[in-house]
């Protein structure tokens, strides 16, 4: 028995709300904290970089939970991970609403990054990779979209910050993460073979079960980490983030340090997420059309592009030509590397190699918001760290072009 080919393949509801997840996700955690930078520190005290070892204590837990989370998503499916996550986040908002003190303030965003580990990144990206191969670009492209759309939920809580006081939003923020994600996660399913499909939408019999196979390349965990291949992308990635962590958090203290009105800087930290759909979307399609890990360098030169044109802020034409290069980078960065780890290793083990490499990757978002706020610190003024992370980014454009041009070429790689 085989389902009607004109109904709209399942995979696309889940890519659509996996995107949503990661557009609430964004918006309230990733891009939302910056808000909080200010009213924070002036009414505790803090340091920017008090309040930036927050960020790379969440950093820190990302990468601990992250291969555990892919490994439970590989055996448990997606949707009970997310569930409890959720949970668990919107707990971890509740508490920053009551922080009083600095250790209150670190155990809460522990906790909050807890929740968000288990219910967004490893966990969304490997349900959208068990259910595409063929268009597995473009799918995670659309996913990753969401989050660049949660940007818009930046102002939304900076007005929220302004009409209330940050207590209350994050309070808000909390009951919203109750609410929203476990309505969405309702849609996601783990494994197209359960359901009658092989990957991307083609048909199977009801009647047979997932170990009808297809031609793919399968890597488990520990063969996929014996190779140079998995170290390559994921070293480059976490050289990367340290650029993307610093930015996304000090965006906008930085510039109304640099005497940018603090509506144009909500503009701008809004545009970054934007513009980075452009690259999801744009670097996604040229990735299925030219091979991955040129395109791929592209973006990363695109980034580093960015880091040096941030350095001149607030000239017009920099903010401009930052807001273009560093967006789309990025952005573009994020869904191409998620493709060629499904075309390199396979989706059997992508949560636990995706986990992996997200705890590889985690080391530069520790290692970059603290950075930056040190260097503010010690130096009151921002432009030092963008030129340093500049000159680092570029590091990873060599580590890139020693990627396979295939998996076929993987295993040679090891």
């Amino acid at each position: 028995m085989f389902e009607s080919r004109t109904k709209v393949f399942y995979g696309w509801w889940i890519v659509l709300s996996a995107a949503l997840i990661s557009c609430y996700t964004a918006g309230a955690f990733f891009y939302g904290f910056t808000a909080f930078v200010t009213p924070m520190t002036d009414e505790f005290g803090w340091s920017y970089l008090a309040f930036s070892i927050a960020a790379s204590l969440r950093g820190i837990e990302r990468g601990l939970a992250a291969p555990l989370m892919g490994l439970l998503v590989d055996r448990l499916g997606p949707r009970k991970l997310i569930f409890s996550g959720a949970l668990v986040a919107g707990l971890g908002f509740i508490l920053l609403s009551r922080t009083d003190s600095l250790i209150m303030f670190y155990g809460a965003s522990i906790v909050l990054s807890i929740g968000f580990s288990a219910s967004a990144n490893v966990v969304l990206t490997t349900a959208v990779a068990q259910w595409f191969h063929r268009r597995v670009s473009l799918a995670m492209g659309l996913m990753t979209t969401g989050f660049g759309f949660g940007g818009l939920l930046l102002p939304v809580v900076i007005w929220l910050i302004n009409q209330y006081g940050w207590r209350t939003t994050l309070l808000l923020l909390g009951i919203g993460t109750w609410v929203i994600i476990p309505l969405l996660a309702l849609v996601i399913r783990h494994k197209p073979e359960q359901y009658g499909y092989l990957p991307d939408g083609d048909f199977l019999p009801v009647q047979e079960n997932a170990q009808t196979g297809t031609n793919e390349v399968e890597f488990d965990a520990k063969q996929a980490l014996r190779t140079r291949t998995f170290w390559l992308l994921s070293l480059s990635f976490a050289i990367r983030f340290m650029g993307v962590g610093a930015v996304i958090l000090h965006v906008m203290p930085y510039l109304t340090s640099v005497g940018l009105a603090s509506g144009s800087a909500v503009l701008v930290a809004t545009f970054i997420p934007l513009l980075s759909i452009i690259g999801r979307l744009g670097f996604g399609w040229l990735g299925d059309v030219f091979a991955k890990k040129y395109v791929l360098a592209l973006t990363a030169a695109f980034q580093v592009a960015g880091l040096l044109a941030f350095y001149y802020a607030p000239s017009l034409w920099a903010l401009i030509i930052f807001l273009i290069t560093f967006g789309s980078g990025y952005g573009g960065a994020i869904a191409l590397r998620l493709a060629l780890q499904r075309e390199y290793f396979g989706r059997s083990a992508f949560g636990s190699i995706e986990g992996t490499s997200m705890a590889v990757m985690t080391i530069g978002g520790i290692i970059g918001p603290a950075f930056a706020g040190w260097v503010f610190d010690i130096r009151a003024s921002y432009q030092l760290a963008w030129l340093i992370l500049a000159i680092v980014t570029a590091v990873a454009i060599p580590l890139i072009m020693a990627l396979p041009q295939n998996h076929r070429q993987v295993s040679s790689s090891t």
